[in-house]
């Protein structure tokens, strides 16, 4: 990862935005110091000032979209409609929540709830 250090002072905005991101991820005392160290050309600082895009991903890593129909991987307590979503329940076209990677929400049993997308897989 020290080869990073060196990579960030191309001069290509896409190669800088790409070291700026992997630095932010790793938690060594030398990636912090290298971040803080960058000077960003003006089109890689916009990249990186935009907020990272959130990707909802089933338990087996695929990549949800609006419309999907995915399966319920595991028995579902749902709080405050008493009733449980059973293993292998089908639900069709989801809705991704906008701001957090991790739910989704479709309709069951004609109650629209949120799931976890690890118990949920791609059909």
């Amino acid at each position: 990862w020290r080869c990073l250090e060196g990579a960030a002072w191309s001069a290509e905005p896409a190669v800088q935005f790409s070291v700026w991101r992997k630095l932010g991820s790793i938690e060594a005392p030398w990636a912090a110091e290298a971040r803080a160290g960058m000077d960003l050309l003006p089109q890689a600082q916009v990249w990186a000032d935009a907020p990272a895009p959130v990707q909802h991903l089933d338990s087996n890593g695929a990549i949800l979209a609006q419309g999907d129909t995915v399966v319920l991987i595991k028995d579902l307590v749902v709080k405050g409609a008493n009733f449980t979503a059973k293993r292998g329940t089908a639900v069709r076209a989801i809705s991704l929540v906008a701001d957090n990677g991790a739910q989704i929400e479709g309709r069951v049993e004609g109650q629209r709830i949120v799931i976890l997308t690890e118990f949920v897989r791609r059909k």
